[in-house]
């Protein structure tokens, strides 16, 4: 059985910076352990079986988490962490508006499809009173970066970016809502298909702002950037 012990110190200080930066990567490894096990055994994972895959006794578990919740809550918060890391790239990389909801919500959904038993799991079934709060997390990094890129090319196009933000919000607020209704429903459709009625039922509302905002000069931004 593996035990914990902590690192060797040279200094007071030392050793408090080395035992906090093992304390962090062991909790990482213990997360990880978390999710093989979930993989393994499913929704009905327990304490024991997560310790097993880690190959730790359940009471070393207990010395990174105070209880089942707590650990799946860790869980939810590194699961987030990927999701964010998933979308944010599709987000960034694009540059036509129409593209960039359409990026946002098949990254999303692909993001979510590829571990739907788990997404349930952290937002349904686990108990976690967090649960709604990580994808609200996760949903609010995706956001700053998608409210960066609209920003940008509103004001590329001589318009106000002070919308960019809420925008952006709004957006992914509304993909999270709709990608949990897909899950939950047993996937009714095909993603390639929620994406585009998602994107073009989004797209009437923001292509109707761009085309009704006035650019210098009076010119109408319709007239002079359609990209539809």
């Amino acid at each position: 059985m593996q035990q914990e012990s902590p690192p060797v110190n040279t200094s007071p200080d030392g050793r408090r910076t080395r035992w906090d930066a093992h304390r962090r990567r062991r909790r990482q490894d213990l997360v990880r352990a978390a999710l093989d096990a979930f993989n393994q055994h499913g929704p009905e994972v327990d304490m024991d079986q997560v310790a097993a895959v880690a190959g730790v006794s359940k009471p070393v578990l207990y010395r990174y988490f105070a209880d089942k919740a707590q650990l799946w809550l860790a869980v939810g918060e590194y699961v987030a962490q990927l999701v964010v890391e998933e979308v944010t790239p599709a987000v960034a990389q694009v540059r036509e508006e129409r593209s960039l909801i359409a990026a946002t919500v098949d990254a999303y959904l692909g993001a979510i499809e590829s571990r739907p038993d788990l997404y349930r799991f952290l937002m349904h079934h686990s108990g976690l009173s967090g649960g709604h709060n990580l994808v609200a997390k996760a949903s609010g990094k995706v956001a700053v970066e998608l409210s960066r890129v609209i920003g940008d090319r509103l004001r590329a196009l001589g318009l106000d970016a002070g919308p960019a933000e809420p925008w952006a919000y709004g957006l992914v607020g509304f993909v999270t809502a709709v990608g949990d209704w897909w899950l939950e429903r047993g996937r009714p459709m095909s993603r390639a298909a929620l994406t585009d009625y998602v994107a073009t039922l989004m797209w009437q509302g923001f292509d109707g702002v761009r085309a009704s905002a006035d650019l210098p000069g009076g010119l109408r931004l319709a007239e002079v950037h359609d990209d539809r």
